[in-house]
């Protein structure tokens, strides 16, 4: 089994996730997080002062699939999350040991 974790612009979200439904892949977690990369952040006026945020809101999704399907979500993500600006995100893949279903106690590629 395989994980694919993805940071990408919040406003992304329903495109990636429609890009990965059509994939077949349903099951996600996704997760309001910030994080600082080359962005470096931006300033923003408040009330006639100057502030400089430089963690930058992005939305992190968490997805296990086969290892024959890890390629293809890395794929799909990316291709719906890029707007060919920097901040669009990152994409990490890595191998998951095992899976276990709580409910009926399932393990391996079934308990996905």
């Amino acid at each position: 089994m395989t994980k694919v974790e993805a940071l990408i612009r919040p406003q992304m979200l329903d495109e990636v996730k429609a890009a990965l439904a059509d994939i077949g892949v349903n099951g996600m977690t996704v997760s309001e997080v910030r994080g600082l990369g080359k962005q470096k952040g931006f300033t923003h006026q408040y009330r006639g002062a100057e502030y400089t945020l430089n963690l930058i809101q992005k939305v992190k999704l968490e997805i296990v699939v086969p290892d024959n399907e890890a390629r293809g979500v890395a794929q799909a993500i990316a291709k719906a999350a890029r707007t060919g600006e920097i901040g669009d995100g990152k994409i990490f893949v890595s191998t998951v040991e095992e899976a276990v279903r709580i409910r009926t106690g399932e393990r391996g590629d079934t308990a996905l």
